[in-house]
């Protein structure tokens, strides 16, 4: 695998993080849980909107772009977070930067390589984990960096790839100053669900839900699905936010 490097870019908006410390300080410290619903994992917002999230997980099959989406998104000025794996930024990164600049919009760290976050290197769905802290660390600043040159903003979630954590990881991306993102709903399974599913699911959701769909398979139900939901959740009174 190529080398990614970690290190911030000339003239970085964040205060440049301490890597070694945070390495140092989470070493040795064994993982009790894993999964998607950990302590620190935030699955849901205050004041009762919506929080629409979308991952791009770029590699193979997931470097797609969901043109519908983006474009019913816009017209009917939905507000959305973009959660942007380096490899999807590295193959759109004209497109990433054009995402950034909607007041709609706001782009979030999905990791480097797509890794589930672990210190120990367990994997999820047959994907392996982040094998050490460090490892961890890497996952999230190689691509916390990038976003900020591309974009001109600093990240402040970081999901990571499948959504699956272990607890020292959760406290690992806490300690780089990063809100820890999961989900409450989960609004397409992998970009496998047909539209139907895709708006049961949104019209179902609890108020304040951080909902997780993806925007890197076009052709999948996602797009019909949310436009299918939009008049009937906003007929209920419910409003879309960013995280």
């Amino acid at each position: 695998m190529e080398a990614v490097s970690v290190d911030p870019p000339g003239g970085a908006l964040s205060n440049v993080i301490d890597r070694q410390r945070v390495i140092d300080r989470f070493t040795g410290v064994a993982p009790s849980q894993w999964g998607t619903h950990l302590p620190g994992v935030a699955t849901h917002v205050d004041g009762g909107a919506l929080a629409l999230t979308f991952d791009g997980c770029g590699g193979g099959s997931g470097s797609g772009v969901d043109h519908a989406l983006l474009d019913l998104l816009a017209r009917e000025q939905i507000p959305a977070t973009f959660f942007l794996n380096r490899r999807w930024i590295d193959t759109h990164p004209a497109l990433t930067t054009q995402l950034s600049e909607s007041p709609l919009f706001t782009i979030e760290n999905h990791g480097t390589t797509h890794a589930p976050l672990s210190v120990n290197g367990r994997s999820a769905y047959g994907i392996a984990g982040t094998a050490s802290v460090a490892a961890a660390v890497d996952e999230v600043l190689g691509n916390h960096y990038r976003i900020e040159e591309l974009t001109g903003r600093t990240p402040q979630w970081f999901r990571a790839g499948t959504a699956h954590y272990d607890d020292v990881a959760v406290q690992v991306v806490a300690e780089l100053g990063l809100g820890v993102a999961g989900f409450a709903v989960n609004g397409d399974a992998g970009a496998t669900f047909h539209a139907n599913q895709v708006r049961n699911a949104l019209v179902q959701a609890q108020p304040g839900s951080i909902v997780l769909m993806h925007l890197n398979h076009p052709g999948s139900g996602v797009a019909e699905g949310v436009a299918a939901a939009v008049p009937a959740l906003r007929a209920s009174g419910t409003h879309f936010t960013t995280l």
